[in-house]
């Protein structure tokens, strides 16, 4: 639902992680990033009215000011959003998958 809404938003290679064997935190992380700040916030905006939908809501939502990374937390799902040079920066999907990640490097070579 999260990875949809964000692609109807335009949101650039979204990605979803399966941590449920790595923390306690959340089930999933759904990854993905938008060229602009607007366009950020576009993206997470999408995923909070696609849970509305379906009668959810964020239990908490950080960084929607800045838009440099947004992160909505829907308690077994965290939704990371990110401008281009933050996600780059933080590099969630190697911290939490790093496997998928050298597999995806392997192919592009």
């Amino acid at each position: 639902m999260l990875r949809s809404a964000a692609a109807e938003k335009k949101a650039w290679d979204p990605v979803v992680i399966d941590v449920r064997d790595q923390t306690s935190v959340a089930d999933y992380f759904v990854i993905c990033e938008g060229e602009t700040d607007r366009q950020v916030r576009a993206i997470a905006d999408g995923m909070v009215q696609a849970a509305k939908e379906r009668d959810r809501r964020p239990l908490a939502v950080d960084g929607y000011s800045d838009a440099g990374w947004i992160l909505l937390d829907f308690d077994s799902v965290l939704a990371h959003v990110f401008l281009p040079g933050e996600r780059s920066y933080y590099d969630l999907e190697s911290l939490w998958a790093p496997a998928a990640k050298r597999r995806k490097r392997a192919a592009s070579a």
